[in-house]
């Protein structure tokens, strides 16, 4: 192995000097290199798409679900928990039952709604038996009156009873069933209101729970933001709105929507980015890092950074022609991680040297006379 390694070694170095020793009269910035040459020295290449803003640095963010997302299950009347029908983590559908409660509160409203309905009714009778008897002209229209006073009465209270059975979550077949006292429940079921994932259940068999009390929270999860904290001193160099925005090791995608007016203990602005592709590989409340373009009103190119070489003050790139290679000097914009954004003189379709580029700088500085 050590024998085929020093072999490697001895090929590259010699295509180095071959190259450097065959380089004819040229333009100063000019040199050549053959194909053979180039896959020698392991040169490899990248061509130019179109000028772009490069990846920002990596900022920590927290993946928040969207209040409008959330959806938590409270106890409508106080009670025990009788049975949990779901765990954590499940995947539930609207209207899918998540635990069944005990109260003694739903049969006192059972018995209210039973009574104004019978109240209801009788009004209702005695209000017609008296329109009646006014259309006869045997009793007076104050009759009639207090007749319609006290149906108006007695049909509010009944709608009364029905909304909270309502707010209990009895559906409206149920509750004509219990006026009529066909039938009488001891317990009732809390249904997802909509659909997501069971990610807190805050109630435990046989526990005693008290009205407005949250038992279990629910989140959809197709829709999440991510809340990125970057450097104050950085604010003024991302964008704010529109910029596209990746996760390091996922691919997820978002759009930053706004940033925060107010900053935080440690010097730092809350940007917030809307989760556009990917958001099933989230979980809300985990902390990932992000990428966030940088803002530049100078177009660039962005290039890999080990595809700039320095020479004295100036930075230059390797444009692969038809018989080698051109050194173009660039202006480095900004750099972050491992891209940066330069400007120069260069074309969509072009080719640049992305490895090797050691190699290459010696043969033009060689060709050159440089040092």
């Amino acid at each position: 192995m050590p024998y085929r390694l020093a072999r490697r070694a001895a090929i590259q170095w010699g295509s180095l000097f071959l190259l450097c020793s065959s380089l004819g009269a040229m333009a100063a910035d000019d040199f050549a290199v053959t194909a053979a040459q180039m896959q020698a020295l392991g040169v490899q290449l990248q061509k130019l798409e179109r000028p772009a803003q490069i990846e920002g640095l990596s900022y920590p963010a927290k993946v928040v679900l969207p209040p409008r997302q959330e959806s938590v299950v409270s106890a409508p009347l106080a009670g025990v928990v009788d049975q949990l029908l779901v765990s954590e983590n499940e995947a539930v559908r609207v209207g899918q039952p998540l635990l069944r409660l005990v109260s003694p509160q739903l049969g006192e409203l059972q018995l209210n709604l039973m009574e104004a309905r019978s109240k209801s009714l009788l009004a209702q009778k005695a209000l017609a038996r008296e329109r009646q008897l006014f259309s006869e002209g045997i009793i007076p229209e104050r009759r009639v009156q207090e007749a319609e006073a006290a149906a108006a009465q007695n049909l509010a209270r009944q709608r009364q009873s029905e909304a909270a059975l309502r707010l209990a979550g009895i559906d409206a077949k149920t509750m004509d069933r219990m006026a009529g006292g066909y039938v009488v429940l001891d317990g009732l079921f809390l249904r997802a209101r909509s659909a997501g994932i069971v990610y807190g259940i805050e109630a435990r068999l046989g526990q005693r729970v008290q009205e407005a009390q949250a038992l279990a929270r629910i989140a959809d999860t197709r829709q999440l933001w991510l809340d990125i904290q970057i450097p104050l001193d950085m604010r003024t160099r991302l964008a704010a709105k529109g910029a596209a925005v990746t996760v390091a090791g996922r691919e997820v995608a978002a759009v930053t929507s706004g940033a925060g007016v107010v900053a935080g203990d440690n010097q730092t602005l809350t940007l917030r980015a809307e989760v556009t592709r990917g958001a099933q590989l989230l979980r809300p409340g985990e902390f990932v890092q992000v990428r966030v373009p940088f803002t530049g009103t100078e177009d660039g190119w962005a290039v890999p950074l080990v595809s700039v070489v320095r020479q004295g003050e100036k930075a230059y790139v390797f444009v692969r022609t038809v018989t080698g290679f051109r050194a173009t000097p660039v202006t480095v914009l900004e750099s972050a991680g491992q891209s940066v954004r330069v400007k120069a003189a260069l074309q969509p379709g072009q080719e640049i040297a992305t490895a090797s580029v050691i190699a290459l700088k010696a043969a033009w500085l060689g060709k050159s006379g440089g040092s």
